[in-house]
């Protein structure tokens, strides 16, 4: 039901100690700085201008940090974020990551080959999951009556490593490479038969797996936009309002009236919205806030509303 180039824009965390957290993102991740304010960090990937190797930032943002040092660390058995999921355009871009990692000594949560995709697990200082992976061509997904397969299975580490290291012996890391985006966003949710009426039937993305306490859903025939598992909070309740962790993730579609279409879906269930210019904001039954966006609206200005 919705467009084929829906794609998941940004990400927003709470976080209690913004320095720290930029430290961690800047330096050992690879992000660029894009803007800051007092309380706000808006990160993105560079880019490269035509063949020259200097690097220029990129206009859009893919994760925003917003410090409030006092708000409440949510329990430990709730719903919230799981991971969130950095795209690199390579398995050499991977690898590189992985080695900036070792070389940073920076501790790696796993790693696993999914068939569809390889990727790298791990957490920020504030204990936010994150995975980097990249994706195989879509060519070798393999699908069966609709459903995407997907496996948890060992990569071979040392040697992504050993290919990580050479690449940065030809080239030294500067970071994130053009073409970086955030590929998909996965939540702890209490019920997953509330979280595919919500996702699928209200929102509009395809089931593309279920397996054991998870469901995936997508857009536009890829594997997963967004992982809902319940693994460790069936049943859990939402943390405290304003508790650090996941503070909203934004959805862009191609036009206006698309994301219309989906305003009028929730707007038939009676299910609340808030509206501010071209961009409508919807919390899912665990609260979690979710703006649907035209492509590319994801600029300072353009979410000052929801950040106040």
């Amino acid at each position: 039901m919705l467009p084929a180039t829906t794609h998941i824009g940004l990400v927003a965390l709470t976080v209690a100690d913004l320095e720290r957290e930029r430290r961690f993102y800047e330096e050992v991740l690879g992000f660029q700085l894009i803007d800051r304010s007092e309380r706000q960090i808006w990160l993105g990937a560079a880019d490269l201008a035509g063949q020259t190797e200097e690097p220029i930032m990129k206009k859009q943002p893919l994760l925003l940090l917003i410090e409030q040092a006092e708000a409440p660390r949510p329990p430990s058995w709730s719903t919230g974020l799981y991971h969130f999921a950095i795209l690199v355009p390579s398995r050499p871009a991977l690898a590189r990551s992985l080695a900036q990692l070792a070389a940073s000594r920076y501790p790696l949560g796993g790693y696993a080959d999914h068939l569809v995709s390889e990727a790298l697990y791990l957490s920020d200082p504030e204990g936010n999951g994150i995975e980097i992976y990249r994706d195989r061509p879509r060519e070798t997904w393999r699908w069966q009556s609709g459903q995407v397969a997907m496996a948890t299975d060992p990569i071979d580490v040392r040697a992504m490593l050993t290919e990580g290291r050479a690449e940065l012996e030809r080239q030294p890391w500067r970071g994130l490479p053009a073409g970086t985006t955030i590929g998909h966003v996965h939540l702890r949710v209490a019920d997953l038969r509330q979280a595919e009426h919500f996702y699928h039937q209200l929102l509009g993305f395809a089931i593309t797996a279920r397996m054991p306490g998870a469901l995936f859903v997508s857009a536009g025939g890829y594997h997963h936009h967004l992982g809902l598992n319940t693994w460790e909070s069936r049943g859990a309740s939402a943390p405290p309002e304003g508790s650090l962790g996941l503070r909203l993730f934004s959805i862009e579609l191609p036009t206006r009236a698309e994301i219309e279409r989906v305003a009028e879906r929730l707007e038939r269930e009676r299910w609340p919205i808030e509206r501010h210019g071209e961009i409508i904001a919807v919390r899912d039954p665990w609260h979690h806030l979710v703006l649907l966006t035209p492509e590319g609206k994801r600029q300072p200005d353009d979410l000052a509303t929801w950040l106040a």
